[in-house]
């Protein structure tokens, strides 16, 4: 399929044959093979950098959030902890190799940029001080106007405001908080305000419109949840599938089908590697009889 999300990386792979039993860092890695940005275990939410800087998951898939995490605020927080472990003279060695891989493989070229600075600054404290600033200072702003957004659902919903003037103040939100918040917490914000039985349905399948588009990975995530939403309506549901036909291309509808199944267990990360892996072996087939 041209263009498909999924895209099985050869390390994440050869990493995750390590980890028996499935763990964090294998949930991490699937979601990576899926294109898509990263979620807790049970796939409830998406994984936050708050998650990250608490040190309260495992090193393994700290690490691996660092590398494969599309949500580059996410990826540069897993650097935080996995720079004080690194700290200790008696692992020195070990992250040292770490970050020489994250350096190499992060999907993020800052986050590739932090990591070559942590090793040429020794792990120093004071180093990772520095870091852990710039990063809290760009986010703070973005988590400032999310609360501010937030205060515009709150009247939109007490009819203090017009849905012309909610729409503007989604679309500056939007283009002000993009690649500086968290993805989870602005999905959240979303996720709420297609759930909302007191915005009006008009107003949900504008902003459904509007995300159409949306670059594809976000558009993708986003959309998916609004099928795959418990509190979605059908007509909700039906309008999103309309316009994803009209507005988009087949694949990329596939793509969002795909992950919809997978979000409502439909269909696992398995079962598409499975499909993908029998097309890419008859593709190879008739392309050597030919």
């Amino acid at each position: 399929m041209t263009g498909t999300i999924f895209s099985p990386d050869s390390i994440t792979r050869e990493m995750m044959a390590s980890l028996k039993p499935p763990t964090l860092a294998d949930h991490f890695a699937a979601c990576s093979r899926l294109g898509r940005y990263l979620t807790m275990a049970d796939s409830g939410r998406f994984v936050i950098s708050d998650d990250l800087i608490s040190s309260r998951m495992p090193r393994e898939a700290v690490a691996f959030a660092s590398i494969c995490s599309k949500d580059e605020v996410v990826a540069r927080a897993a650097l935080l902890p996995l720079g004080r472990l690194g700290a200790d003279k008696s692992r020195r060695e070990v992250y040292e190799e770490l970050f020489s891989l994250i350096e190499m493989q992060a999907l993020s070229p800052r986050v590739r940029a932090d990591a070559e600075a942590m090793i040429e600054g020794g792990f120093r404290e004071a180093r990772i001080l520095e870091l852990e600033a710039n990063l809290h200072d760009e986010l703070n702003p973005a988590r400032a106007r999310y609360r501010t957004f937030l205060e515009t659902v709150t009247q939109l919903v007490g009819g203090k405001i017009s849905q012309g003037f909610f729409l503007d103040e989604f679309t500056d939100f939007t283009n002000t908080v993009a690649g500086r918040l968290d993805f989870g917490i602005y999905s959240f914000c979303l996720d709420r305000i297609f759930s909302a039985p007191a915005i009006p349905l008009k107003l949900k399948k504008t902003l459904t419109v509007e995300l159409m588009g949306f670059p594809p990975i976000i558009r993708r995530e986003l959309l998916s949840n609004i099928l795959a939403g418990d509190a979605t309506i059908a007509e909700l549901a039906a309008f999103t599938r309309h316009a994803m036909s009209m507005h988009l291309k087949k694949e990329r509808v596939l793509e969002i089908e795909l992950l919809e199944a997978v979000k409502m267990k439909r269909l696992s990360t398995a079962d598409i590697e499975i499909s993908l892996k029998g097309q890419s072996q008859s593709a190879a087939f008739v392309s050597g009889q030919a």
